[in-house]
């Protein structure tokens, strides 16, 4: 492992001289060392971020030190480091220990050996973060980031005049902004709750640490089985959350779930407002698509059409997404021109229907959907997209805990048939038992003559640049890299 820089190791001893020098000074709790682990992650590089420009002095520590992910600390000035124990010296005022840690991590150890003061990324956001915000959490098996995303550029929009922007945590990266995280300058803080949980040594989801005031619930399904043991588990934390929203705030409802409304039936202290489809639900907001795509739609407000418009999103899914964004903007006081207008301008996400490229006349399109209801969704989505006759290429990557396994056997099939041909690459056994892995050749037969298994991504790209006509559109689904696929594919079809 390589010791810290020296001018790295300068810093550090220099600003903890400067704060014994100054220790009585008021404002010292924003000076303060945080000390992050597993930096480089996602979510943890955000964070942060958001600590960083909240006024701390952040360092951090990861095993996997590469570019993107170290370009971009590098350029807010964080030092990083391999894992060791001399990271620790001198001790930092707070370590944030990413989920993705666990004990015989060396820095890990070092920290419950030494008595250090140390909490997980979420609890950090909820505690140095959020106070005097107003949170805005979007939670539900799908639709979390698209749902946060949409509502930080509303809020972006409508706050435009006093550029009182707003902070956010998302998951993805919202086009309209630089990245997932940004402190912002105005009353309103956008976070993606996820239910997954926190730490090693905190087993609650995520969303609990949030404090949310505004609370948007999309969809309630069972995922993440490496964690729950089964829906009823999810609910529950559900339900916990429930008990964190003040009398004061609002929650925001999907009425066509029955999950979710059989949660809240458990228990609800706050006001709810709720959304479903137009015609099959009795709902105060409801939507109704007015393009097969999602690229169209109208909005209803009591049975009154309010908003009516066509945006750059694809997917009925995400007309849904935009109802619950409508409905909490509203109860924030924003009107309904404003409204429309951040939807015309929204730019999408990054990794969800994305464009990756075009050679010989076939678009490749990637997506990060990895959950049946998801993936029948984008499915759908893209061959109503489709702008020629052409074949819809399906190629899906089982990768997340939940996709590997049979959890969803019998239902993975069903979401395909917008599909031309489908393509599946073996899943990782990593941790399972051959009789709890996903049997694929049983998904294909089951889909019928149009979907193979192919065993990697090498023999996939020969097979697309052999088969892939002009007009074809080929959409690549994973929750991860997938060995590069989308570029190697788009060089191999130039």
């Amino acid at each position: 492992m390589q010791p810290w820089s020296f001018s790295q190791k300068s810093m550090i001893h220099a600003f903890h001289f400067m704060k014994s020098c100054i220790a009585l000074r008021p404002v010292m709790e924003k000076q303060q060392h945080i000390h992050i682990l597993g930096i480089c992650g996602t979510a943890m590089a955000a964070i942060a971020n958001l600590a960083k420009a909240k006024g701390f002095f952040v360092t951090g520590s990861d095993s996997g030190i590469y570019p993107p992910m170290s370009d971009y600390l590098a350029s807010l000035s964080i030092p990083i480091q391999a894992f060791s124990e001399s990271n620790l010296t001198p001790a930092p005022d707070l370590c944030v220990i990413g989920n993705a840690m666990s004990r015989g991590n060396v820095e890990v150890e070092a920290i419950l050996n030494q008595g250090l003061s140390y909490c997980s990324g979420p609890e950090f956001v909820g505690n140095h973060i959020l106070p005097n915000r107003h949170a805005i959490v979007a939670t539900g098996t799908h639709g979390k980031t698209s749902t946060a995303s949409i509502m930080a550029h509303l809020l972006e929009v409508a706050g435009a005049a006093d550029h009182q922007g707003p902070g956010f945590l998302i998951g993805g990266i919202p086009e309209n902004f630089d990245g997932g995280a940004r402190l912002g300058e105005g009353e309103y803080f956008i976070l993606e709750g996820d239910e997954y949980d926190t730490a090693f040594f905190d087993k609650r989801s995520k969303f609990l640490h949030y404090h949310a005031k505004t609370l948007i619930l999309n969809n309630l399904e069972y995922d993440h089985a490496d964690i729950f043991p089964d829906l009823d588990a999810i609910k529950t934390q559900f339900s916990h959350l429930l008990r964190t929203v003040p009398a004061n705030g609002n929650i925001i409802a999907n009425a066509d779930d029955a999950n979710i409304t059989d949660m809240l039936k458990k228990g609800c202290w706050t006001p709810i407002t709720t959304f479903a489809q137009y015609g099959q639900a009795t709902a105060e907001w409801q939507w109704q698509a007015t393009a097969k795509d999602g690229s169209a739609f109208k909005l209803y407000h009591h049975e009154i059409c309010v908003i009516e418009v066509t945006w750059g999103m694809l997917g009925i899914h995400n007309v849904a997404n935009a109802c619950a964004v409508a409905a909490a903007a509203t109860l924030l006081g924003i009107l309904p021109d404003t409204i429309k207008a951040a939807f015309k301008s929204f730019a999408g996400i990054r990794r969800r229907m994305t464009l990756i490229g075009e050679a010989k006349g076939i678009r490749i399109f990637d997506d990060f959907a990895h959950h049946p209801t998801a993936i029948k969704g984008v499915v759908s989505a893209a061959k109503a997209a489709m702008k020629s006759t052409g074949k819809l290429w399906v190629i899906v990557e089982p990768r997340s805990n939940t996709m590997r396994t049979k959890i969803h056997q019998n239902r993975l099939p069903l979401c395909f048939d917008d599909a031309d041909q489908v393509i599946f690459v073996p899943p990782s056994d990593h941790n399972l038992q051959a009789d709890e892995l996903l049997n694929i050749d049983l998904v294909c037969k089951s889909i019928g003559e149009y979907a193979q298994v192919l065993p990697d991504t090498t023999t996939i790209i020969h097979h697309l640049a052999t088969h892939a006509q002009q007009g074809d559109d080929i959409l690549i689904l994973s929750n991860g890299g997938f060995d590069g696929i989308h570029q190697k594919l788009l060089q191999r079809l130039q």
